[in-house]
C-alpha cells in the first residue's frame, strides 16, 4: 500500500462523493507518474481544511493507494520520501486470553465511554462481563434531562453526568485525541463507533465529531451488542462499596445486595464523587491531580465562520477554533470543548449546585458557538488537603454560580465581567453593530447574574488577559457582548485513582480506568482506556465457557 499526503483540492461547495474520488485518483497518479488505470483501490486516510490563504479554501487528503507494480514505483521515490511513502495496515488485534479461568464473571462500574468499550471487548471476547449503572439508559435519560432543562427538576442519578453512555452523551461528541496510539485502538474505537451508527466520515476527519442526537443511537447499540454477546447491563443500580478480603476485590455492593465479580473495573465518570468518597474510606490508593475550571464562552456562530473561513463560505460546516493564550504570570488560558453551531448545557448533578457544559447536534446548526474558557488549576491553587481537596474545589465553586443565578445558569456580557475583574470594559462593541438579535443559546432557565464573583480573582484575572490576547488575532473574539456563563467546573477528574503496569490498583483485581480514574480526557481517550484495560484483564485471564 502506498500512502500520498498532502493532495489539495479547492472548497467550492459542489463537491460530490463520486467527484472527489476522481479528483482524488488523477491527483494520486500524477503524483506517482503512472496512468489512472494501474491504481486498483483509493482510500481517504484524512480530510482536513485549510483556510491559511483565505478566501481560497482547501480540503487536504491523505490517501492510501492499491497500485500495479507497487514496489517498483516506490523505487523511484526512495530518498525522497515524505509526501509518498509505503504503509502496512495492521487492522487492530485484541489480546490472546490468560489460562486462569476468571470466575465470576467481571463487575464494570459505569457506562460511559471506558465502561462501555471495556464491556464491548470483553464481552466479544466470550468473558459475559456485567455492567453498573447508577442511572436510567439513553432514552429514559434523555427524557430527564429534557425535563431539568425545561422544568429544573433534577434527578440525582440521571442527567448529564450520569446514565448510559456518560457524560460525553450531552456534548459536542468530538472524537479527537492526543494519546500515542502505536496499537491501533484509537481506529478500533473510530470503526466500533461506525459499525454503531456513527457517519463514516468520522474515519478520516481531522476533526471528527458525531452529535448528541446521533451518539444516543450509537450508545443504544453498543448496548444492544454487549447483550447480544452475553454480556449484562443493569440500570439504576449504584456500586456503593467494594468487597474486599485479604487485600484483593472479590466484588461491590451494589443497592444494598452483594454481587460477586471475579474482577472490578472501575469506570466510573469525573462527577462520581460519592463514590471517590467511599474508595477513599476504604484506603484505595488515590491522589489529587491538577484539572482546569473556567467559564463558557459564546458568539454569533457565523461571526466564528467568518473568521476561520473568511467570507462566502455558508456551504461549509460550522467552524471549529482551538485557542491558547499564556499571562505574563505564566497561566495557560486555553479554549476547551469547543461546540461550533451547539448550545451552553446546564450539567448539574448535585442539588444546590451548578456547573455547565457545551453540546452540539450532528447538524452543529444553532445560531451560536461556544466554548469553555479554562484555566489550568492545581492543588496548590484551591488548597485543602488530602486528595479529594480538588471536588471540594469545584463543589465551592458550583454551590457560588448556584446561588448568584438562583438555581439558573448565570450569564454575564463579556464587557460587565472585564470592568468587574480589571476595571475597564471593552470597547463598544462589533456584536451589538452586526449581530442586534445576538442572545445566549443555554439548555435550561437562564438569567443575567455577576459571573465574576464565581472564580478566585487571580483566574478571573488570567482570563480576562487570556481572552484579550486572544482578542488581537480573532477580531470580536474579546467582544464586550459576548457571553460568559459558569461555571465550568467539570473539564476532567480532579482525583487519579493509582494504578500500576497491569492495570491494576494496590488492592488486586481492581482495574481503576476511564476520565473518572484520571486516565483519559474525552470520549476517544476514555474508550480507548476501556480497550487497554480490557486487554490488560484478559490477558491475565480467560473466559468461563
Amino acid at each position: 500500500m502506498i500512502r500520498i499526503s498532502q493532495i489539495k483540492i479547492p472548497v467550492t461547495g459542489k463537491e460530490t462523493e463520486s467527484a472527489v474520488e476522481k479528483q482524488l485518483a488523477e491527483r494520486a497518479a500524477k503524483l506517482l507518474r503512472t496512468d489512472r488505470s494501474a491504481i486498483l483501490s483509493l482510500s481517504i486516510v484524512r480530510r482536513s481544511i485549510d483556510a491559511r490563504k483565505k478566501p481560497a479554501l482547501f480540503f487536504v487528503y491523505t490517501v492510501d493507494v492499491e497500485i500495479k507494480n507497487e514496489a517498483q514505483l516506490l523505487r523511484r521515490f526512495k530518498g525522497k520520501e515524505g509526501q509518498i511513502q509505503a504503509v502496512e495496515r495492521k487492522p487492530y488485534q485484541f489480546v490472546r486470553p490468560g489460562k486462569k479461568p476468571l470466575t465470576p464473571p467481571p463487575i464494570i462500574v459505569g457506562t460511559g465511554p471506558a465502561g462501555l468499550f471495556c464491556g464491548y471487548m470483553l464481552a466479544k471476547a466470550g468473558y459475559r462481563p456485567i455492567l453498573l449503572e447508577r442511572g436510567r439508559e439513553v432514552h429514559k435519560r434523555l427524557k430527564d434531562v429534557e425535563r431539568f432543562w425545561k422544568e429544573g427538576v433534577l434527578d440525582p442519578a440521571s442527567n448529564v453526568q450520569f446514565g448510559e453512555g456518560g457524560a460525553g452523551t450531552f456534548s459536542d461528541g468530538k472524537l479527537t485525541t492526543t494519546v500515542k496510539d502505536p496499537c491501533g485502538r484509537q481506529r478500533e474505537v473510530l470503526r466500533i463507533f461506525v459499525e454503531a451508527g456513527a457517519p463514516p466520515e468520522i474515519l478520516y476527519d481531522a476533526k471528527p465529531h458525531i452529535g448528541t442526537d446521533i451518539l444516543v443511537k450509537v450508545v443504544e447499540n453498543l448496548r444492544k451488542q454487549i447483550l447480544a454477546w452475553g454480556g449484562e447491563i443493569r440500570f439504576e443500580t449504584q456500586a456503593e462499596a467494594l468487597l474486599l478480603e485479604k487485600g484483593r476485590v472479590i466484588g461491590v455492593t451494589a443497592n444494598g445486595q452483594s454481587l460477586y465479580g471475579g474482577a472490578v473495573v472501575l469506570a466510573i465518570g469525573h462527577s462520581a464523587r460519592d463514590t471517590f468518597e467511599t474508595l477513599l474510606s476504604q484506603q484505595v490508593p488515590m491522589e489529587a491531580k491538577a484539572f482546569a475550571v473556567g467559564l463558557r464562552m459564546e458568539h454569533p456562530r457565523e461571526m466564528i465562520d467568518r473568521l476561520q473561513y473568511g467570507e462566502n463560505a455558508a456551504f461549509l460546516p460550522a467552524a471549529p477554533y482551538k485557542v491558547t493564550a499564556k499571562t505574563a504570570s505564566g497561566r495557560g488560558v486555553y479554549s476547551f470543548c469547543m461546540c461550533p453551531g451547539g448550545y451552553v448545557v446546564n450539567a448539574s448533578s448535585e442539588p444546590g449546585r451548578t456547573a455547565v457544559n457545551g453540546m452540539s447536534y450532528s447538524g452543529r446548526d444553532g445560531k451560536n458557538s461556544n466554548s469553555a474558557m479554562i484555566v489550568t488549576v492545581t492543588p496548590e491553587d484551591y488548597g485543602g488537603e488530602g486528595p479529594l481537596a480538588g471536588i471540594a474545589f469545584q463543589r465551592q465553586l458550583e454551590e457560588k454560580a448556584f446561588e448568584i443565578g438562583k438555581g439558573a445558569v448565570p450569564v454575564e456580557r463579556y464587557g460587565d465581567f472585564r470592568e468587574a475583574v480589571v476595571g475597564k470594559a471593552p470597547k463598544e462593541s462589533f456584536l451589538r453593530e452586526h449581530y442586534p438579535e445576538f442572545a445566549p443559546a443555554i439548555k435550561g432557565e437562564w438569567c443575567f447574574a455577576p459571573v465574576h464573583e464565581i472564580l478566585p480573582q487571580t483566574l478571573n484575572q488570567a482570563l480576562v488577559e487570556g481572552i484579550d490576547l486572544i482578542g488581537q488575532t480573532m477580531q470580536g473574539f474579546d467582544d464586550a457582548h459576548a457571553f460568559l456563563s459558569g461555571v465550568e467546573s467539570r473539564t476532567s477528574s480532579p482525583v487519579r485513582i493509582l494504578r500500576d503496569e497491569t492495570g491494576q490498583s494496590a488492592i488486586r483485581g481492581l482495574y481503576p480506568c476511564g476520565e473518572g480514574a484520571g486516565y483519559a480526557g474525552g470520549i476517544t481517550s476514555a474508550a480507548m482506556d476501556g480497550i487497554l484495560i480490557a486487554e490488560k484483564l484478559a490477558s491475565g485471564y480467560c473466559p468461563v465457557v
